[in-house]
């Protein structure tokens, strides 16, 4: 008898593991799974009876994304919203009434709505769901600067651009803004979505929806020489005061390949005797033609490597909301078999020939330089952190590794501060504070009409903040007229407050 009973109890014992492992199965782990059959309505009401997770800013206290309660038949849903409009439409993204999910919304959402798979955090969902109680998600704290944000896009205005700013040691992510922006609470408002896409921006055909910072592929111009000085210096090919004489024009296949012009005078610039140095600050392309011609294209795309290029950059947002830098052709990225044959090396060393590179990834250049030569590892995620208030999650800063020498970096540094104190970035001085920086004004193929890009990084001896900017279509518009100015003022902003 004390046997049948013992064998009948196992048997409930087992049967009811068997009950609390499947409906744990069916309701945390294979939620994700069910929620993507679109027509199973009550696993879509069920998802909007969860409190969402906050996303806050890297104060802990601005909202960029929070919950409306709403009441149908007698249930309480949780919609969301967007207290801040469209600050950081593209990076935050949205999560609509449509199950639609962009940006963080989407990529976090396993945090956002306390699904992340863990054993305790599925108990603890299931206890709650089962008791009645409102389940709530994780909330977010991202290392974005609000003020700074707001700043930027202000700086931007009807532009199509980007402003993103990282601190350089540990590459936590304090600005990314990208132009035309949108309001993210209109994509859950009737027709909605229509309005959105039609914002293009001053520059005729920009996308609010894409991502400019992360996935916008704009040609560098002399962005790039950072990464050619990299490669000419860290190799030994040259030294700084290495000389060069310049006639307003580089010689390659046979033609000129003429200096670019200032606004305030006709025809190329000339400087005649000038060091590699010199040729940085003032951004002299003839100069890098002939280190592009010396080194060869496949020297400098395997230093372009190094910084990042060919690769996706990591951060927390949907892979496909970021885009690899490299060399482009008919509208995907190729590293050609044989680069010294395949590509022109004197346009490639000063950012023209077919490169498409995103403001993030310049970023992570002038980044390294300030890091002494290793690759921060961007984030923008600061943390994770539960509904009882224990951390979930805290992002760790990381490198990706060495690019270049500490030796190479520091003579880099030197020239970036020349291209502010005496060069073409003088409109990013700051009083008190050495800045490094470096222009670009990419040809676009219209005449006159310019992308325009500084990527900077201070205090120069002891580096805080980076930025990179870019606008585009910028008719005369000069980096170190146009995208300087905006750089400088987010320097003073995120180092001053």
């Amino acid at each position: 008898m004390n046997r049948q009973l013992s064998r009948l109890a196992i048997v409930a014992v087992a049967l009811l593991v068997a009950l609390v492992a499947a409906t744990t199965y069916w309701q945390a782990w294979a939620a994700g799974g069910l929620q993507d059959r679109q027509d199973n309505s009550v696993e879509l009401v069920a998802q909007f009876q969860v409190a969402r997770g906050l996303i806050l800013g890297d104060n802990g206290t601005t909202l960029l994304a929070a919950n409306r309660r709403k009441r149908v038949d007698g249930e309480t849903l949780y919609l969301r919203r967007y207290p801040q409009g469209g600050l950081a439409a593209q990076t935050v993204g949205y999560s609509t009434s449509s199950r639609t999910q962009t940006g963080l919304e989407e990529s976090l959402n396993d945090y956002l709505t306390g699904a992340n798979t863990n054993l305790s955090n599925a108990l603890r969902r299931q206890l709650d769901q089962l008791g009645g109680a409102t389940v709530h998600g994780n909330n977010v704290v991202l290392t974005i600067n609000p003020a700074a944000q707001a700043l930027a896009v202000q700086q931007l205005g009807d532009n199509c651009g980007a402003v993103v700013a990282m601190n350089p040691r540990t590459g936590a992510i304090l600005t990314m803004a990208s132009t035309p922006t949108y309001n993210s609470n209109l994509v859950d408002q009737p027709g909605g979505y229509a309005k959105i896409l039609k914002i293009k921006g001053g520059c005729g055909n920009g996308s609010a929806l894409l991502n400019n910072a992360t996935a916008g592929l704009f040609t560098p111009g002399s962005t790039l020489k950072m990464v050619t000085a990299a490669a000419a210096l860290d190799t030994g090919a040259y030294k700084p005061t290495s000389t060069f004489k310049d006639p307003g024009y580089c010689t390659e296949y046979g033609k000129k390949v003429y200096n670019a012009g200032n606004p305030d005078q006709n025809g190329p610039e000339a400087y005649g005797q000038v060091t590699l140095s010199q040729g940085f600050e003032h951004s002299i392309n003839s100069v890098f033609c002939n280190v592009g011609k010396q080194i060869g294209a496949a020297t400098i795309l395997e230093y372009a490597k190094k910084f990042g290029f060919y690769t996706t950059p990591p951060l927390e947002t949907p892979a496909n909301e970021r885009a690899p830098s490299g060399l482009y052709y008919n509208g995907k990225i190729e590293y050609p078999k044989n680069p010294d044959a395949a590509v022109d090396p004197g346009r490639l060393a000063f950012g023209q020939e077919h490169l498409a590179v995103t403001p993030l990834q310049m970023l992570l250049v002038a980044s390294s330089i300030a890091n002494g030569g290793v690759v921060p590892r961007p984030y923008v995620v600061q943390k994770i952190v539960a509904p009882d208030g224990s951390i979930v999650h805290a992002t760790k800063p990381d490198n990706l590794g060495r690019a270049i020498k500490p030796q190479t970096a520091a003579d880099l540094t030197q020239m970036m501060m020349s291209v502010v104190q005496a060069g073409t970035g003088t409109a990013a001085q700051i009083p008190g504070v050495e800045v490094a920086g470096k222009t670009g004004t990419a040809e676009t193929g219209v005449p006159d009409v310019y992308t325009a890009w500084f990527v900077c990084f201070a205090p120069a001896n002891d580096p805080k903040v980076a930025v990179a900017v870019v606008l585009e279509k910028q008719l005369n518009g000069f980096g170190g007229a146009v995208a300087a100015p905006i750089a400088k003022l987010m320097l003073e902003k995120l180092l001053h407050g």
